[in-house]
C-alpha cells in the first residue's frame, strides 16, 4: 500500500506535466518538449520542411528561436523578416560571419569564396570580379552556350520530340549546365549530356555532386555528434560524402596538372583560350596559386554555376508549361523583338536580352517562389539585437529562409503564392526593382551573388531557345514537390513531353 502511494506521488505530477505541455502544444506548428525540444516538428515534417518552415514562421510573426535537444548543439534563430535580414546582410554586415559550424558543415568547399569570412573572403571575390569583368569572359559565356545548346540540348529534344518519350528535363537541366561549367572554369567538356535520345551514361564526378549536397543536408538535420560519429566510423551518409569528394577531387586535380601542363606551352592568356583556371593561374600571386586554392576555388565555381542554375530552369520550365498565358506572352515578345525565321538571334549579343521584359519578370516570378538554395546561415561573432527584437548571443548561429521570404504577404500581397510576372513589370513597362534583402535569391549585401548577371543570361538563353523551338508538357500525374537538400530540385525531377513548335507556333495548336 505503502508503495503504491509514493508511486502515485511521483506519477501525479508527471502526468499532470505532460497534460499541461500537450494543451500548450496541442495547436502550435513547433511543439517544445523536454530533452527533445522543438526537434518532433521538423522530423515530423522532413519531407515537407520548407513550407514547414514557411508555416512555423508565420505562425510565430516572422522570427523563432528554434531549441533542439539538450545538449545538440542544434539552436538556432530562425528568420525571414527582411530588415532582420537587411541588418545580418548589409547594416551589421562585420557582425555575421559563416562561423565553424559552416566550415565543418560545408567543408567540401574547402577556403573557397562561400566558406572564407574577412581577408579571404575579400581577396577571393576581388579575384573572382575581375574575372567576370573582363570582356573575354562575356564572350566565352556566349560562345559556350550557344555552342552547348545547338550541338547537345536542342538536337536532344528534337529526337524526344520526334518519339514522343517522356524526359527528366531537371537531369537534363544539371547536365547542361554542369558541362558548360566546366567549360567556363576548367576549359574541359565533360559531354554529360549526349545530342542524341539516348540513354544517359552516368559520370561519377557528376553524380558525387548530388551524393554531397545529400549529406550535407543531412549535417543539417542531425546532432553535430552523431554525423561527426558517423565520419569517424565511416558509415551511413558520412561514407557516402567522403567516397564522393574523393571522386570529385580526383577530377578536380587531373584537371590542374592538366591545366599546367597546357600553361607551359602557353606564355599568355588570349581571348581564344580563356578559362578561367588558366586565368588563375596567370592572375593570382604565386603563393595563391598552388593546388589547394585552386581546388577550393573551382569546386566553389562548380557548385554555384551547376546546381543553382539548373534548379532554377527546372521550376521556371515547371510554372511556364502549366501557365499558358504566361507562356504565349513570353512567345509574343520574344517574336515582336528581335526573333526571325532566318537569323540567329544568339548571334545578336546577350545584351538584346534586355528587350525581353516579360521573361525577365518570369524568370524572377519563379525564383521568388522557388529559390535555388532555399535558406542561407550566419554566426553572430558578437551579442546583436535584430530590428524585430530578438536578442542574439554571441556564436548563434541565425539562418533566414529564402523560400519562406518569397512567400510572405507582407512583403508580397495576398497574392504572394501566385506565379504572376506581371507584379515585376511597372506601368511604363519596364522591369520594377525590388531590393535584394526582398528579392533574396541572389543574397544581399557585400555577399550579394557575384553570377546573378551570367545566371540571368543562361536561363534567358534557354528559356528562348527552348520555348521557341518546342513546346513543354509535363506528364499527367506526376507529382511535383521540392527536394530535401540544401538545393531546391524537384525531388521526382520533372517529368515531360516536348513537342516540335512551328516559327507561326501552328504546330502547337
Amino acid at each position: 500500500m505503502d508503495m503504491l502511494v509514493y508511486v502515485s506521488v511521483f506519477v501525479a505530477p508527471l502526468f499532470f506535466i505532460f497534460i499541461h505541455l500537450w494543451r500548450h502544444n496541442r495547436n502550435t506548428p513547433t511543439p517544445k518538449w523536454p530533452i527533445i525540444g522543438m526537434l518532433s516538428g521538423v522530423l515530423r515534417n522532413l519531407s515537407n520542411i520548407h513550407d514547414y518552415t514557411t508555416t512555423i514562421l508565420k505562425y510565430h510573426g516572422g522570427t523563432l528561436k528554434f531549441e533542439g535537444p539538450w545538449f545538440s548543439n542544434i539552436n538556432f534563430v530562425l528568420t525571414s523578416d527582411p530588415m532582420n535580414v537587411h541588418h545580418i546582410t548589409s547594416k551589421n554586415f562585420g557582425n555575421y560571419g559563416k562561423g565553424s559550424e559552416f566550415h565543418e558543415i560545408f567543408e567540401v568547399l574547402g577556403d573557397g569564396i562561400f566558406n572564407s569570412d574577412f581577408q579571404k573572403w575579400k581577396y577571393d571575390r576581388a579575384i573572382l570580379h575581375s574575372m567576370f569583368k573582363n570582356d573575354s569572359f562575356e564572350s566565352l559565356l556566349q560562345q559556350i552556350i550557344q555552342k552547348k545548346l545547338e550541338t547537345c540540348l536542342l538536337p536532344f529534344l528534337n529526337h524526344a520530340s520526334k518519339t514522343g518519350s517522356h524526359v527528366d528535363l531537371q537531369d537534363i537541366f544539371q547536365r547542361f549546365t554542369f558541362d558548360n561549367i566546366c567549360s567556363m572554369v576548367l576549359g574541359f567538356d565533360p559531354s554529360c549530356l549526349p545530342n542524341k535520345f539516348i540513354e544517359f551514361s552516368e559520370v561519377a564526378y557528376e553524380k558525387a555532386f548530388n551524393k554531397m549536397e545529400d549529406a550535407i543536408f543531412y549535417r543539417h538535420v542531425v546532432p553535430r555528434c552523431l554525423w561527426k560519429l558517423q565520419k569517424w566510423l565511416q558509415i551511413g551518409q558520412e561514407k557516402n560524402f567522403n567516397k564522393s569528394q574523393k571522386i570529385v577531387d580526383q577530377f578536380l586535380y587531373e584537371r590542374i596538372t592538366s591545366k599546367r601542363e597546357e600553361r607551359r606551352n602557353h606564355a599568355k592568356v588570349d581571348g581564344s583560350s580563356f578559362d578561367m583556371l588558366k586565368v588563375l593561374m596567370e592572375t593570382s600571386g604565386k603563393e595563391q596559386t598552388n593546388d589547394k586554392f585552386l581546388r577550393d576555388t573551382a569546386i566553389n565555381l562548380l557548385a554555384a554555376g551547376r546546381d543553382t542554375i539548373s534548379a532554377g530552369l527546372t521550376w521556371f520550365f515547371w510554372l511556364v508549361s502549366t501557365h499558358p498565358l504566361v507562356e504565349a506572352k513570353i512567345l509574343q515578345e520574344i517574336r515582336e523583338n528581335f526573333i526571325t525565321e532566318k537569323e540567329n538571334w544568339l548571334a545578336s549579343g546577350v545584351k538584346e536580352l534586355d528587350k525581353l521584359v516579360y521573361l525577365h519578370g518570369a524568370i524572377c516570378e519563379a525564383l521568388r517562389l522557388f529559390p535555388p538554395v532555399p535558406f542561407e546561415h550566419k554566426c553572430a561573432i558578437k551579442s546583436d539585437i535584430l530590428p524585430s527584437g530578438d536578442r542574439i548571443s554571441p556564436n548563434t548561429m541565425v539562418l533566414y529562409s529564402l523560400y519562406s521570404m518569397g512567400r510572405m504577404e507582407q512583403t508580397w500581397g495576398k497574392d504572394c503564392l501566385e506565379f504572376r510576372p506581371e507584379r515585376w513589370i511597372s506601368e511604363k513597362g519596364g522591369n520594377i526593382y525590388v531590393p535584394s534583402y526582398k528579392f533574396i535569391t541572389f543574397n544581399a549585401g557585400p555577399r550579394s551573388c557575384l553570377g546573378k548577371n551570367i545566371s540571368f543570361v543562361q536561363m534567358k538563353i534557354v528559356a528562348i531557345a527552348l520555348l521557341w523551338n518546342f513546346k513543354v508538357q509535363v506528364v499527367e500525374g506526376h507529382p511535383v514537390t521540392p527536394s530535401v537538400s540544401v538545393v531546391l530540385h524537384m525531388k521526382h525531377g520533372l517529368k515531360v513531353r516536348v513537342k516540335k513548335r512551328c516559327i507561326d507556333d501552328e504546330c502547337s495548336k
